[in-house]
């Protein structure tokens, strides 16, 4: 079951192409890794797949079985975000906003426990969010977006500011999730760890340079040259 479909994509803002020639399917179960270097185009093209910013070129298609209320979206950590003066309770069922009534259902509300306790918060549901560490948030925001879908979640840098301990803790959730039949599309500048989790990767520049399964992306050309540029740094 196809989720999302590109064809010759190019993406970029106010006309101004940051990368072209994207083609890549998102299936049903898929973990997706987008990579490349800073200025590559990674955000843009998540913006882009998300509606938040105009395609420029190409075709981009959702399947029959996937439509953008059916998207979580944990975005890059914003100052605003990180001091937001709202509960963790507060912040999980705003994942619902948009689907409906002003009012969150009896429904609505279970779903938003049952997020938190898949993300092991449910203890610091009336703790403001502003006070909790770096992991903390994200597992907030993790949770929101399950309030959001059931079927894909796109997380952009989402591990960005946190410890190597924390970091390892993250991903092994995202996995998970994964593994309990949730399709990931994320943006990653850790091409080690999208290598370990991912089970395809999407590499861009100004143009696509590799997509397909991660097995096949480590004996790639586009996986040596990036790796010798990330071990320069």
């Amino acid at each position: 079951m196809s989720y999302i479909k590109c064809k010759d994509l190019s993406v970029g803002y106010e006309g101004n192409i940051v990368s072209q020639g994207i083609n890549f399917n998102l299936e049903a179960g898929d973990y997706l890794c987008i990579v490349g270097e800073n200025g590559a185009g990674k955000s843009t093209l998540m913006k882009t797949l998300l509606g938040l910013i105009p395609k420029l070129s190409g075709e981009m298609e959702y399947g029959e079985d996937l439509s953008k209320s059916d998207i979580g979206y944990l975005p890059q950590q914003t100052l605003l975000q990180k001091d937001f003066p709202a509960s963790v309770r507060e912040i999980v069922l705003s994942g619902h906003i948009g689907k409906g009534s002003l009012h969150y259902s009896r429904i609505q509300k279970q779903i938003a426990r049952e997020s938190m306790e898949y993300m092991s918060i449910s203890n610091l549901a009336n703790k403001c969010y502003m006070d909790l560490s770096g992991g903390q948030k994200q597992r907030v925001l993790l949770a929101r977006a399950l309030c959001a879908t059931s079927k894909l979640i796109l997380l952009d840098e989402p591990v960005t500011g946190l410890d190597p301990k924390v970091t390892t803790d993250f991903y092994n959730l995202v996995k998970k999730l994964n593994d309990d039949g949730i399709s990931i599309i994320m943006v990653s500048h850790d091409i080690d760890s999208s290598i370990k989790y991912a089970s395809h990767i999407l590499h861009i520049a100004e143009k696509q340079l590799f997509f397909g399964e991660t097995k096949d992306y480590i004996d790639s050309q586009a996986y040596k040259i990036f790796g010798i540029i990330e071990n320069s740094r």
